[in-house]
Formats: structure tokens, sequence, C-alpha cells
């Protein structure tokens, strides 16, 4: 049986040594377990501490995917294997998982994501706190959860907020695919290197000129520029620049009905457009109102604060139909015919919105209360 997480430690300049994790499932397209999840945040935690290790580098096997999200067809298995609320197998997931990612955001060594190939869900929760986020021309990027009947999780309700315009908005409820160009314009990567360039990567890394100090970020970025410079002709179009202005009016309507009509009654003539509006209309009405919601909570919340919100909103959602349902249709019969709750938005209450909210646990022991 394969190791779900390779860990290697490479000597480099000044007696340093640069850490390397590799998800170790590529027939899944990296698709985040709960051991991974486990083993990842443990290393992290050993290679935070150890003064000789100056960088960490995280990577996906194979060249298809960094990561393609969470094991969300293992986590439905267990929803229906136990009815019980909150689901135990739900909640130590999504609890472990939110935590890495904060341990990531808070990282004090340079933690570089190669973010090669499909980045989704979960895994772009891995790569979005990073502090150095590598995307190549083969970057895939996007936030589907709707599709699925769920919402943009894995600290999406903050970093949604921290792009351009009503972008944010638009991605979490339309699920729109990125390619590298665009993740540097939604401020989800920092750059963009040529798809062969891992090894380069590498080999840079080890023969940088640790000082393990603060100065160890900047020359990450240094080298990273520099590879970047090398690649620059290899810079895709981009769809969110040609339709940032279309996306700002299009979301900025003040209530999710009046985007609903707008993304309904628009004769889009730009294909990315055009599909971003298809997938809303085919996705969870569910979803789309709890993650309109989620993002006017979210606004002015912390990181810390808006991963314990999540929380909340995973277990909810694990205890309602739409998530199973969403699972079923997409990855399991691959019918694409989801029989979501709630048809059309106008059959949804505020009440059922606001359920989602509703915390299991009482004050003081929510599972991410130690979260600063």
């Amino acid at each position: 049986m394969l190791d779900p997480v390779l860990f290697e430690e490479h000597a480099a300049a000044n007696g340093k040594r640069v850490g390397v994790a590799t998800l170790n499932a590529e027939k899944s397209l990296n698709a985040l377990t709960l051991d991974m999840i486990r083993l990842l945040d443990a290393r992290l935690s050993i290679w935070d501490r150890d003064d000789g290790i100056a960088a960490v580098l995280l990577r996906g096997a194979g060249d298809k995917a960094f990561c393609a999200g969470g094991d969300v067809r293992g986590l439905r298995e267990a929803l229906l294997d136990s009815p019980a609320y909150p689901n135990a197998q739900a909640v130590d997931f999504f609890s472990e998982e939110y935590a890495l990612d904060y341990r990531i955001h808070c990282y004090r060594k340079p933690l570089i994501v190669w973010g090669n190939g499909i980045v989704m869900g979960g895994g772009l929760g891995l790569m979005a706190g990073a502090s150095h986020r590598v995307a190549t021309p083969a970057t895939r990027i996007a936030m589907p959860e709707i599709t699925i009947g769920l919402y943009p999780d894995v600290g999406g309700s903050w970093f949604l907020q921290r792009m351009p315009g009503k972008l944010g908005l638009f991605l979490g409820l339309t699920g729109a695919p990125l390619n590298a160009h665009d993740a540097l314009i939604c401020n989800l990567a920092d750059h963009v290197v040529a798809a062969d360039g891992y090894f380069a990567l590498l080999s840079r890394l080890l023969a940088a000129d640790w000082s393990g100090d603060a100065h160890d970020h900047a020359r990450v970025s240094a080298l990273l520029g520099a590879m970047e410079d090398e690649a620059r002709d290899a810079l895709p179009d981009s769809p969110v620049a040609r339709n940032l202005a279309a996306v700002h009016r299009l979301m900025n309507k003040g209530e999710l009905s009046a985007v609903a009509a707008a993304l309904r009654d628009t004769a889009f003539e730009d294909p990315w457009l055009a599909q971003a509006a298809k997938t809303f209309a085919h996705g969870s009405p569910t979803s789309a109102a709890v993650t309109w919601e989620t993002l006017r909570r979210a606004k002015h919340l912390s990181l810390a604060e808006a991963l314990r919100m999540e929380l909340i909103l995973s277990v909810n959602f694990c205890d309602k139909p739409d998530f199973r349902e969403g699972v079923r249709a997409l990855l399991v019969d691959k019918d694409r015919q989801p029989d979501w709750r709630f048809k059309t938005l106008t059959q949804i209450e505020d009440a059922w919105v606001d359920s989602h909210f509703d915390s299991p646990w009482r004050a003081g022991e929510h599972p991410l209360a130690a979260l600063q």
C-alpha cells in the first residue's frame, strides 16, 4: 500500500535542509483523506519547529493535479452509514482539514505550493494560505461546491472576500474555473512558471543562500521571480481580466434573486460567462443561498472566525440532503441529474438558510476554539 503522503528532506546551502511533502494519491488526483490531512499537519508542525529546515515545498504526485479537493465520496459513504448529528467523521475531517489550512496560513517559514494541474476545493485550501503559491500554464483552479450541494469552504469565506470587485462572490456562486493568469488577478497565485519547472525550482531552493530568518521569504520570492521571467511567454489569456467589469455588474445587484435573474436572462457572448451561468442554474439553490449569506456574514471576520463558522456550516450541510445528493449525481452514479431538496431559490425561506449557521456545540466546545 502506498504511503498517502511522502516526505523528504534535501540538503541545502549553509547546512540547512528543504522539506518536500508530496500528496501521493495520483489515481484520485491527490484528493485529501483524513489520513493525508493528519500526516501533513503533523510533519508541517515538526518542520516548523526544526531550525535546520529552511523552507517547505508541497506538491502533488503526477502531472494532472496538485489536489482535486477533499475525498467527498468517502465522506458521503460515512454519512450514509451513520445518520447521527453531528456526524463524527464529518467533524473530524473538516475540523482537522481547517486546522491544517490555518497552520499553512500562519506558517513561519517559506512554504511553497507547486500548484500544477487541477487545484480544486480542499486543494485550494492548501494552496491559498501558502507564503509562495506557484501556478503553471497547466493550472486549473475552481471552487465548484455548488455542483455538489456544498459551499466554498476551506477558508473560502475569507479569501473570496479578498478579490477584486465582486469576483469572489461570482466564483463561489458559479464555480467558474480559473487558469494561471486568472489566479494572479484573483490573489490565488503569486508566480507563474513553466509546467516542467518543478525540478528547476527544487534545485534553486537547494542552492539558495539560506539565513534562517525573515529574509528567506524574500529569497524564495526572488528565485521564483527569476523563473517567472523565464516563462513569461507561457502566461495564458485571462477570462477574468476580460470580464472583470461584467462580473462586477452581474454580482452587484444587492439581492441574490436579482443576481440569479441576471445570470438567467443575460445572453452571454463570452463562453466563460455563459458556462458559469449554466453551472449556477444547474447547481443547488440551497448552496447558492447559503453561499450568499456566508459571504455577507464573513465580510469582517478574521480567518480563525471564518473557519469556525465554516466548520458549523460543513457539519450542517452533511446533515442535510443536498450534499449527499450532489456527490451521488456528480461522482457516484454520474448521471448529473441531482434532485435538490428545493428546486428554485424562491422556495427557500430565511429560516432554512439560517439553520445552516446553528452551531451543534455549546460555547467554548467548538473544535476550532483554540484558533486565534
